[in-house]
C-alpha cells in the first residue's frame, strides 16, 4: 500500500509541476501576444483530469492506474460562446501568472517536504 501511495504522490505532485510550469508558459504567451488581431488566449486542462482522478479514488477506494498515466497538462485555446478567439485581459492574466507562481513554489514545497521525510525514513530518524 505504501509503495503505491508513494508513487501515485510523486507522479501527481510531478505533474502538478508541470501543470504549474505550462501554465506560466501560457500566461507569458498571452501577455505577450494580447494585442495581436486574432490571438486565441491559451489555458491549461489539468484541474478536471485530477479532479476525474480524485473522483475514482473516492468510487473505488483506490487510485485508477490508467487515469493517473493520462494525467497530462495541456495547453488549449480559449474561445469564446461564439467560438471566435476570446478577448486577453491583461490585468488578469498578469495576476493569474502572480498566483500560479505561488502555488508552483508551494507544491516544490510539498515535495521538498516528501523528500525530506523520505530521507528520514532512510536514515532510521537519524541525522
Amino acid at each position: 500500500m505504501t509503495e503505491g501511495l508513494e508513487s501515485v504522490t510523486l507522479a501527481t505532485l510531478g505533474r502538478a509541476l508541470d501543470a504549474a510550469s505550462l501554465r506560466q508558459q501560457a500566461y507569458a504567451a498571452n501577455i505577450a501576444n494580447a494585442h495581436v488581431a486574432g490571438y486565441a488566449p491559451l489555458r491549461v486542462n489539468f484541474e478536471s483530469q485530477l479532479e476525474a482522478l480524485r473522483n475514482s479514488l473516492e468510487v473505488t477506494g483506490s487510485v485508477d492506474r490508467s487515469l493517473l498515466e493520462q494525467l497530462q497538462p495541456r495547453i488549449e485555446v480559449q474561445l469564446n460562446d461564439a467560438g471566435h478567439a476570446a478577448e486577453v485581459k491583461l490585468d488578469a492574466e498578469v495576476a493569474g501568472m502572480a498566483q500560479n507562481a505561488v502555488k508552483y513554489q508551494a507544491l516544490l514545497a510539498g515535495l521538498s517536504r516528501h523528500y525530506g521525510l523520505l530521507s528520514y525514513a532512510v536514515s532510521d530518524g537519524k541525522k
